[in-house]
């Protein structure tokens, strides 16, 4: 790798971790290129993204964001897995590594919050951002259909009163 592609690489991490909602930094020493590719594709289908980078230029690119407090993450063969849903990365993380033990979770950042690898497996057992915007638009549909019936309920049973009425004079 040339300067220009180290200052390139520099570049493009320091807007990752500048505009990023969530970081995990992991080991990944002992995966096979195989389990690499998977945990990329399982990444990217929940919206987030895994890269590998020399900790030296990852340090580099930490200098001057808010994130700068992972810098002592960056020992030892490390990728980071972001994503701008704070659930997204730290979920594909965490359930590939209870798979895998060749990934382990040393840490990471949401915010300006530290995260330690427990914190991020808290993290991970949140419900994603779309599973509560479906359980809140269901909990909002919910008093919609019951003042629904509320409000068909006299209806109905005014109409099984006459329904018994009727029936009565005919049986009469």
């Amino acid at each position: 790798m040339d300067r220009a592609e180290k200052q390139e690489l520099v570049q493009s991490l320091n807007e990752v971790f500048s505009n990023t909602g969530v970081i995990v930094v992991a080991h990944y020493s002992g995966l096979t290129v195989a389990d690499m590719g998977d945990l990329r594709r399982r990444m990217r289908d929940a919206g987030g993204r895994v890269k590998v980078a020399k900790n030296r230029l990852a340090k580099l690119a930490l200098e001057g964001t808010q994130v700068q407090g992972i810098a002592d993450l960056f020992t030892g063969p490390t990728c980071i897995a972001y994503s701008d849903d704070p659930i997204a990365a730290p979920k594909v993380t965490a359930t590939f590594a209870k798979d895998n033990e060749n990934l382990v979770i040393l840490g990471g950042i949401m915010g300006e919050t530290l995260l330690d690898a427990q914190g991020v497996k808290s993290l991970a057992s949140l419900p994603s951002l779309d599973e509560l915007r479906a359980k809140l638009a269901g909990l909002l549909q919910a008093p919609a259909g019951k003042v629904a019936q509320v409000v068909n309920a006299p209806a109905a049973q005014l109409a099984r009163v006459f329904g018994a009425k009727g029936q009565q004079e005919e049986a009469a």
